[in-house]
């Protein structure tokens, strides 16, 4: 799959995230200000079967970008999608561009 327009930078939230539609998935987008980086992952909690993690609190843990489920609290790595008490729980991860002031993502490909 080609890169997907999602929406303008201006739509992100510093520190917090958003869901977005795309392609009839919903996408969680996480715009960490300190990294100045965007992260996409699934927005699928396999915990507790719903689609609720863009709503997550973000942070890291020990260095690593996370965010934490607003359900039942498990941290997901936010650039492997690999669950931190969990290591055999996995959601997919996006990769993620800007171009000319719009993110992009791919859901052909896992970051």
């Amino acid at each position: 799959m080609a890169w997907v327009d999602v929406c303008s930078t201006d739509a992100l939230q510093p520190d917090s995230g958003i869901c977005a539609l795309v392609a009839g998935q919903q996408v969680a987008l996480f715009y960490m200000l300190k990294d100045e980086r965007i992260y996409a992952i699934n927005n699928f909690d396999p915990f507790g079967n719903a689609n609720v993690l863009s709503r997550g609190l973000i942070g890291d843990i020990g260095g690593r970008p996370m965010v934490a489920s607003p359900l039942y609290k498990q941290h997901f790595n936010l650039e492997t999608g690999r669950c931190l008490e969990d290591e055999t729980v996995q959601i997919p991860v996006y990769p993620v561009r800007i171009t000319e002031g719009r993110v992009q993502i791919n859901l052909g490909e896992t970051a």
